[in-house]
């Protein structure tokens, strides 16, 4: 995405445990919000790679997805992702969303974004196909859907920004490396 938008960037995945985090800060506060489950995990990520990367400006992000008072993670199978889509079948849902950027191990800017999906009353004839047709790749997204994709079909309605159900709010952080002079204004 950001390659997309003309920014020449370098990936360095964090080396940090997820789940770890995300089951502390569950475990420590079982009323957390989810917008503060996907900021904790962006500064996370954003910090441990900073920190590692002396006087660079590193964009660290995170989503996650939430219905009914469940804070839900990436399903590790397709039958989980089956389970999941079931669970949100003729639901509304949020994802929240957040984008970090840090410098030598700290967080010098954040933004958090939630946009709300509503999912059609899908069959369970449309979902089948839908699974088969993703495959594994329904593993990879808190949602078990691409929006960009097949998945956009799962859907009834859609408030808020595209890119932030992509997984990134795009535009906030453009506009913040503008102002900082990373990007030409």
């Amino acid at each position: 995405m950001l390659e997309g938008a003309g920014l020449q960037i370098e990936v360095q995945p964090a080396a940090v445990d997820e789940a770890a985090i995300r089951a502390a800060l569950q475990d420590d506060n079982p009323d957390i919000e989810p917008q503060d489950v996907a900021e904790v995990l962006a500064r996370a990520k954003a910090e441990q790679v900073s920190a590692s990367v002396p006087g660079k400006l590193v964009i660290g992000a995170d989503q996650v997805l939430a219905c009914g008072g469940e804070i839900f993670a990436k399903p590790p199978t397709v039958a989980d992702a089956r389970d999941q889509l079931l669970r949100l079948r003729g639901l509304a849902h949020s994802l929240p969303t957040a984008v970090v950027l840090a410098i030598d191990g700290a967080t010098v800017w954040s933004h958090l974004d939630e946009p709300i999906l509503t999912m059609r009353a899908v069959s369970d004839e449309f979902l089948d196909r839908y699974l088969a047709a993703e495959g594994s790749g329904v593993c990879e997204t808190v949602g078990g859907y691409k929006l960009e994709g097949l998945g956009a079909q799962l859907f009834e309605s859609i408030e808020g920004d595209y890119f932030s159900v992509i997984g990134l709010p795009l535009l906030p952080l453009l506009t913040e490396l503008r102002s900082r002079k990373v990007i030409i204004t």
